[in-house]
């Protein structure tokens, strides 16, 4: 599976870190968008959002990262999550041939706390889940 995800770039400017992903999905757009943009598809691989209003300026709460509001939100193709602690999270769908989909992933955020290799683990939960839907 983990040839379907590749490291963008990983850099550090000042103090923010950057992690970028692209991951490829054997599921459509459609299929997927669920998984990034509900609380129920966020809990399935990620994290439990306890919070989570699906629009531009609405609250999420997403539990062990942090509380903030959705700064991006195109229905089927971009959700971004800012969260105090947790930093940023945008999540960028493409559609890729008939079939598949292919997910810009960019994590920005302070300190040390997330690694290349934990999100690689979520992205290969990610790749499971949709691929049993």
């Amino acid at each position: 599976m983990t040839r379907s995800i590749e490291q963008g770039a990983s850099r550090i400017q000042g103090s923010t870190h950057l992690l970028h992903f692209l991951v490829r999905l054997p599921r459509p757009m459609e299929t997927v968008w669920p998984a990034l943009a509900t609380a129920e598809g966020l809990a399935a691989w990620f994290t439990p959002a306890d919070v989570l209003e699906p629009r531009l300026g609405g609250a999420v709460t997403l539990r062990d990262v942090g509380s903030g509001r959705v700064t991006a939100w195109d229905v089927e193709r971009i959700a971004e999550y800012t969260v105090e602690s947790g930093g940023r999270l945008r999540f960028h769908l493409e559609r890729a041939g008939e079939e598949g989909s292919t997910l810009r992933f960019t994590h920005e955020f302070r300190g040390e706390r997330e690694s290349e290799q934990r999100w690689r683990a979520r992205f290969e939960r990610l790749i499971e889940n949709v691929s049993r839907r």
